[in-house]
């Protein structure tokens, strides 16, 4: 797929995969600290391979991808394309990079990666980004990363309630997955929190990976992104020396992603309705499944990932605050780096005039494309399945989370 925003053509490259994989050979022995949360080990990736081929779930999964296939045939197929495979890497290469750019290509209307902040040199980073979907956020990520010439791709954090049968749990942590653990006690949770905050600096410092996190537990469903402060006191729980020094060590650096359309925004509205008429309403695997299956497959237009600068290169200012304001204060400063990286659309500006019945944005876009981002609501408003639907609350939730960016970047800048 052709970047309309990047001119400079992408030479041939490929992956120092050989003196990444020793150093992760390497790092790999020695600890099973991180047993429980961490990715596969290379040296496992050939024994969970052999298992997928024998998961019927899994093998239900491929055949509804091409149901005129006889089994034997799509059997043999996959087990011809594991031939080779024998690291997390090389599944990423074989299998993700081509499932990631067919959806590119078949569900957007191109992609871009600002990235003159940050260096492709040796560094590994911590990216923490706002977040859009559940699947593809990181995914697209570590696309931009390996045709930009990094070094190598990152390490996920994914929340284990989205891990809902084996085959997903193989195929996360096949594709450099780390668990979150949720739904835990107090006393639970900061043990899962130290243990995931000593894992990503392993991962950094020894392992020499990169990172994706989420700014926040799930998804801003009204696109109000805001860093939660306890993402990073938990990042800062590892490590050595004082909390903006271990800060440091992660090389944290904020990604904004933007979305032209938000494939799962009116099932966003939907459960907004729902909660609102049934305050102990609780998503279920169901829906979850749901959520993942539309923001793969839905249309998304054009998308767009802007890196900040590493916020190493301010972060020593706040090194004198006390701990009470310090992430408060980090927290802040990153979501100003976050807002400040949207790429605003001609929808985003509609929705914010629609929003406040002005037209203080209405230079960035014609008479045209309002008509448009119009029809496009009725549309989406017309596909939410809910009991006594409230069109204007829907509109309402729609319009909110298409104008927030555009408020917030305002602010920002």
């Amino acid at each position: 797929m052709q970047d309309t925003h990047q001119p400079k053509t992408i030479t041939p490259y490929t992956f120092k995969t050989m003196t990444e994989k020793d150093k992760t050979n390497e790092a790999q022995t020695g600890t099973d600290e991180f047993d429980e949360i961490r990715p596969y080990n290379d040296d496992e990736v050939r024994q969970v391979l052999q298992e997928l081929l024998h998961d019927r779930q899994f093998a239900t999964l491929l055949k509804g991808f091409v149901p005129w296939m006889p089994r034997w045939l799509r059997n043999g197929l996959l087990r011809a394309s594991f031939i080779g495979i024998d690291s997390t890497m090389g599944f990423q290469l074989r299998f993700m990079k081509p499932l990631v750019k067919y959806i590119l290509r078949k569900c957007s209307s191109g992609y871009s990666f600002g990235h003159s902040c940050i260096n492709n040199g040796e560094e590994r980073y911590t990216f923490i980004s706002n977040h859009r979907d559940i699947v593809l956020d990181s995914a697209i990520l570590d696309v931009m990363l390996y045709e930009n010439h990094f070094p190598t791709t990152c390490e996920i954090a994914i929340g284990d309630n989205l891990l809902i049968y084996p085959w997903i749990k193989k195929l996360v942590k096949l594709n450099k997955a780390f668990t979150v653990r949720r739904g835990l006690s107090p006393r639970e949770l900061l043990e899962s929190s130290r243990l995931m905050s000593r894992y990503m600096h392993y991962a950094i410092g020894v392992k020499r990976q990169n990172i994706w996190i989420a700014q926040r537990e799930g998804r801003a469903k009204d696109s109000n992104d805001q860093t939660q402060e306890s993402v990073l006191k938990m990042l800062a729980m590892g490590g050595d020396g004082s909390p903006t020094e271990r800060l440091r060590e992660l090389h944290i650096v904020p990604l904004t992603i933007s979305y032209e359309y938000d494939p799962c925004d009116y099932l966003k509205a939907q459960e907004f309705q729902m909660k609102r008429d049934n305050p102990a309403y609780k998503k279920s695997k169901q829906d979850d499944l749901q959520n993942m299956k539309v923001g793969i497959l839905g249309r998304k237009g054009h998308i767009h990932y802007e890196a900040a600068p590493c916020i190493n290169t301010w972060l020593d200012e706040l090194s004198e605050l006390p701990r009470t304001e310090l992430f408060a204060e980090i927290a802040r400063r990153m979501d100003k780096q976050i807002h400040a990286g949207y790429r605003l659309y001609p929808g985003n500006y509609v929705a914010a005039d629609l929003l406040t019945g002005g037209k203080d944005y209405s230079s960035h876009y014609t008479n045209a494309q309002k008509e448009a981002f119009e029809q496009y609501l009725k549309g989406r408003i017309a596909l939410v399945q809910v009991e006594n639907k409230d069109e204007g609350f829907l509109r309402e939730r729609l319009l909110t989370m298409y104008a927030n960016p555009v408020f917030n970047k305002h602010k920002a800048i």
